[in-house]
């Protein structure tokens, strides 16, 4: 790179060669010991002091000494311009070295993009095997996990299964030791029935022989009153007969009648007695029933006891059986016991190896940010050494917006007419267009996206607003068909903030970088004045009452004529100018332009802009403490819609619209193909439009064009016009851009920019 102090002596040879202003008073060069002028050098009152330097002479009309000294004088010019080539000549040398180390920066910069690129390659190819291998390793560890988990569902339900045995187990051994001892007592108990049993057969006979001679001696009872009835009979009867022998029988008959009361008190006797025998005999069948019963329940219970005593071996047998499924059970519980280990230690050894790929992984991911921060850098320096290039080679950027599909758009026999490439050196820069089957290829500064919102595109045209402030002249026009969006993209959506164009952010932007340097000692001053280009007549939109300064044609009262002075400065005469203070005041002007300005509807765009819409705002600045003073200009241009006559479909004034439109931006495009082609008559002059941009695109200020572009496949035609034409723009070298840095003086006001 090339030193301080060269750029310095640079600075100051081409300043003095210009007239530049830019030394202080008491600024001096660079040594120049080695040069041809023998170690003299020139200041600036030296340099000043010699143009201005008048010959005195003793006597007028004494040649030869007027000769001596203008001899002199012409070799001390002579040493001067010998000392400003040699100047000259360091600085082209310095350029070439700078060039050099340009293009050297450049090859390292491609080379390094190609590194990058291999790198970014190789791991994205490490971490696709790692991420494969982390998925490997995932499903591995998940299926180990599920088997883990399987084993000790199967395990907890084995040893539910052991315990619930164990307790069947002892529950059962509980109730064979209840059985077992109930089946004793029943033992117990049957064999005492058994004894009762007999006894009470024997006692059943004894009864049953009790009961014949029972019934036996009733059956005697009862012959022996059916004989006593009898004799009562005969009695009777020998009572009646014997009647008249009653004085002599009353003995008999008294004898005969204590008999029979006798046999009475007998026969009631064996009646009672016969009464008891028949209630014991019923109450011995009683018990005779009961105890039939009883021996049915005790036989009831004995079967029982046998099933029981039956069912006591199928259990001990099952006990057994039970008992082996618990011994397999438990070396099942112990192989899976074993198997839970295995698994344990596989699954620690799959964790460790998961826990370093993981490691791997976090260091791969941090080398990968790694390397995309120094991509991100290194694409932010070859931005940098690209604009930095273009400054020094002083080409116009170019930005692309493609503008999204809108509901209108007619959707017919769409196809994919436009794609952007994806390599790493046309990313974010390329963009390609298909018509009738053939692509075409263009790349410029910035190509933004349908989906790129208004604060994206701001963004990277920020930096270039901020140039105003620091005192360059800064350019910034639109250019596109109609219904392309390029007033979309300088104005914005009225009533969305989070649509406001380029104008309006730039706005806020210059007012906020105003109110942050103003602790560094800068003051500024800002004025504003807008206008429209309409059918090749500048009308003034900030005018106070427009519609009294025309007459009755509607041609304008006010003829405003362009104006270029020797500094590359622009002035329109009788042109409104208001000063600001603040971007409130400048939205308010803004709205009322709008209001102002010339639109139409066509079949192409329902609000078409009829005109060219120019926003100049004049800076000057002053730093109160250095007493250093910048002068800027800052132009942000809507252009009119370029459009064809068989689509627009104008007719009437429309017509003529169109018609000076196309006409106006025909010379543009010849205006860039004479700068494109370096010819020494660039035609300015053919329409008010280039003669306006005239110090914009031939001079020393900082230019950016956007070209807005329709997806509409029916629109394939003009967006391809449009493309080749900002290519050309995009090719144009117009001059280095050169910042307007001036001591301060008495008149701290620009003019007209």
């Amino acid at each position: 790179m090339v030193g301080t102090a060269n750029n310095g002596r640079l600075r100051l040879a081409f300043s003095l060669v210009n007239g530049s202003q830019d030394l202080g008073p008491n600024s001096t060069p660079a040594s120049n010991a080695g040069s041809e002028c023998g170690g003299i050098e020139f200041t600036r009152e030296d340099v000043e002091a010699l143009v201005s330097e008048k010959m005195k002479y003793k006597n007028k009309f004494n040649y030869k000494e007027r000769c001596e000294n203008m001899m002199e004088y012409i070799k001390r010019l002579r040493l001067c311009i010998r000392w400003f080539q040699e100047l000259e000549g360091e600085y082209a040398f310095e350029q070439e070295k700078l060039r050099s180390d340009l293009e050297l920066t450049e090859r390292r910069c491609s080379e390094m993009e190609v590194a990058l690129e291999n790198k970014e390659e190789e791991l994205n190819l490490i971490i696709l095997e790692l991420r494969k291998s982390l998925a490997s390793l995932q499903e591995k560890l998940a299926k180990e996990e599920s088997e883990k988990k399987a084993t000790v569902d199967s395990l907890a339900k084995e040893k539910e299964a052991r315990i619930s045995i164990e307790r069947l187990q002892a529950s059962l051994s509980e109730e064979l030791d209840k059985f077992q001892g109930e089946v004793d007592g029943a033992n117990q108990r049957i064999a005492s029935i058994n004894d009762m049993y007999k006894l009470l057969q024997e006692y059943n006979s004894s009864l049953q022989l009790y009961n014949s001679k029972l019934q036996k001696d009733l059956d005697a009872a009862h012959e022996t009153i059916k004989r006593g009835e009898k004799e009562r009979s005969t009695i009777v009867e020998n009572l009646h007969n014997l009647r008249g022998q009653h004085k002599s029988l009353r003995d008999q008959l008294t004898s005969s009648i204590a008999s029979q009361d006798e046999v009475m008190k007998q026969k009631d006797s064996l009646l009672n007695e016969v009464a008891c025998l028949r209630m014991e005999l019923q109450q011995i069948r009683d018990d005779r029933d009961r105890y039939q019963q009883q021996v049915q329940s005790v036989a009831a219970e004995v079967s029982k006891y046998k099933d029981l005593a039956t069912n006591s071996s199928e259990l001990e047998e099952k006990c057994l059986s039970q008992g082996n499924q618990i011994q397999i059970l438990h070396d099942q519980l112990a192989v899976a016991e074993r198997k839970l280990q295995m698994s344990d230690m596989s699954a620690l050894e799959t964790r460790i190896e998961f826990e370093g790929q993981k490691k791997l992984i976090n260091e791969l991911q941090n080398r990968l940010e790694d390397a995309e921060f120094k991509l991100i850098e290194g694409e932010k320096l070859r931005k940098k050494l690209h604009n930095t290039i273009l400054e020094l080679k002083g080409n116009i950027r170019v930005f692309c917006r493609v503008r999204p599909q809108l509901p209108d758009d007619n959707s017919s026999n769409q196809g994919k007419v436009i794609s952007y490439p994806t390599s790493m050196e046309y990313l974010g820069r390329g963009i390609d267009m298909t018509q009738n089957g053939q692509k075409h290829c263009f790349t410029f500064d910035k190509v933004f996206m349908p989906d790129a919102s208004q604060e994206e595109v701001f963004v990277e045209i920020s930096q270039l607003v901020q140039s105003a402030l620091d005192g360059y002249k800064v350019c910034i026009f639109a250019y596109g068909q109609t219904g392309s969006g390029k007033t979309y993209t300088m104005m914005g959506r009225p009533g969305h903030l989070e649509e406001k164009g380029l104008i309006p952010r730039s706005l806020e932007q210059i007012f906020q970088t105003k109110q942050a340097l103003q602790p560094q000692g800068w003051r500024y001053e800002m004025q504003v004045s807008m206008l429209e280009i309409y059918n090749e007549t500048i009308r003034d939109l900030l005018a106070t009452n427009r519609e009294s300064s025309r007459n009755e044609n509607g041609a304008a009262g006010k003829q405003y004529t362009i104006k270029h002075d020797a500094n590359g400065n622009t002035q329109v005469s009788d042109l409104t100018i208001v000063d600001v203070q603040s971007s409130r005041e400048v939205s308010f002007l803004l709205d009322r332009a709008a209001n102002s300005r010339s639109v139409g509807k066509t079949q192409m765009n329902e609000q078409s802009s009829r005109s060219h819409f120019v926003f100049t705002m004049r800076i000057t600045g002053v730093n109160e403490s250095t007493e250093q003073q910048v002068q800027s200009v800052l132009n942000l241009i809507d252009l009119a819609g370029s459009e064809r006559l068989s689509k627009s479909g104008s007719t009437g004034d429309r017509l003529k619209e169109t018609q000076a439109i196309n006409k106006s931006l025909s010379s543009l495009a010849d205006v860039i193909f004479a700068l494109a082609k370096k010819e020494d008559h660039v035609p300015f002059r053919n329409s008010k439009l280039t003669y306006l941009l005239q110090p914009c695109l031939g001079g020393d200020s900082k230019t950016l064009m956007f070209v807005n572009i329709s997806p509409e496949p029916s629109s394939v035609g003009e967006s391809l016009c449009s493309l080749r034409f900002a290519a050309r723009v995009n090719a144009c070298e117009i001059g280095t851009p050169r910042r307007q840095l001036n001591m301060k003086t008495s008149d701290s006001r620009l003019s007209n920019g």
